[in-house]
């Protein structure tokens, strides 16, 4: 199982989740499972992508990873630091610097009454990574450089931007404390698809330049596989599948995500015409109290919840549609 694995040791790992969890309105009618009882790390330099329907709980595990929401239960390393320890103000503000997020909204996520310059600059006053005005300055044009925006709209407010030139400020934003890790929370999924392909590769070109790691929140199952080193499927607060993303596309075995895929429109008109939507049924992963059920390996970093029993079944099954392939 999961909590029982070693890290790779050619590979540092960066963060480390065991047994988060998540419950708004604990004791109340309307107790939620936001998060319940995940484990999985991210490696230094790779981007996990983090896929499920719309309430599944991706972004509140984005959130609960970089403090912007409080964690119930469980521990969360980063760079082998528990976060929930981080109490001084000088060890809170050194965890943002090095952890930053990228937005859904790209409109909500920038002050409207605040210029870019401003937007950019105060993280480097309350960093303290520019002494004067004119370092400030010379830091946030850049950065929009960086992004693709021209200098000359530093004096602007994001009510005058589009929304893809928004959320391109949000990444100059985030990128300005050079940070180490970037949760990016569905930052595609209020843009255009031609400005979604911009953003991607944007991120990409960062990410190889600067050697960044990222979470990968989305949706969109055709950006996730394109950007992502690996990817975790979720579904009602637990992760349900993890894998290499080539791997996850060959061979998926869990049914949630293969009903997840058989849902993803293909570019190709005469597969997609073929196309068969695939229903998952969750009373068949309800577990009686006496199964030894978590996240258990399948084959070598392909990683399934299920039942210890259904081991062996997903072994067999995997090693059918390797044959078959």
């Amino acid at each position: 199982m999961m909590n029982a694995r070693p890290a790779q040791q050619d590979r540092e790992v960066i963060l480390q989740v065991r047994g988060l969890k998540k419950v708004f309105n604990p004791g109340k009618n309307n107790e939620v499972h936001a998060i319940d009882d995940i484990s999985f790390d991210i490696y230094r330099g790779e981007t996990l992508g983090l896929v499920g329907e719309s309430g599944s709980g991706k972004s509140t595990t984005g959130r609960s990873i970089i403090k912007l929401d409080s964690i119930t239960s469980g521990t969360v390393l980063y760079k082998g630091r528990d976060i929930t320890q981080l109490n001084s103000k000088k060890e809170v503000l050194e965890f943002r610097k090095s952890m930053q997020m990228i937005f859904q909204d790209p409109f909500a996520s920038l002050n409207p009454r605040i210029p870019v310059k401003n937007i950019i600059g105060d993280a480097l006053r309350v960093h303290n990574l520019c002494q004067t005005d004119a370092e400030v300055n010379k830091r946030v044009n850049e950065l929009l450089d960086v992004v693709g925006i021209n200098r000359s709209y530093a004096n602007r407010y994001p009510t005058e931007f589009s929304g893809g030139q928004c959320q391109r400020i949000g990444i100059a934003r985030a990128l300005c404390v050079r940070p180490d890790f970037i949760v990016a929370d569905e930052c595609l999924s209020a843009l255009d698809v031609s400005i979604q392909a911009q953003i991607v590769n944007l991120l990409i070109k960062l990410r190889k330049e600067r050697e960044m790691t990222y979470l990968f929140i989305a949706h969109d199952l055709a950006m996730v596989k394109y950007i992502s080193d690996r990817i975790a499927v979720m579904k009602d607060g637990k992760i349900l599948e993890l894998a290499a993303a080539e791997e996850l596309y060959a061979f998926p075995l869990h049914p949630y995500t293969i009903s997840l895929l058989s849902a993803s429109p293909l570019t190709d008109l005469y597969k997609e015409k073929k196309r068969k939507r695939m229903d998952y049924d969750s009373s068949f992963h309800k577990y009686p109290a006496d199964k030894v059920v978590g996240m258990f390996e399948i084959s070598k970093e392909h990683w399934i919840y299920c039942s210890e029993d259904e081991v062996a079944n997903y072994q067999k099954t995997l090693s059918g549609m390797r044959m078959a392939n």
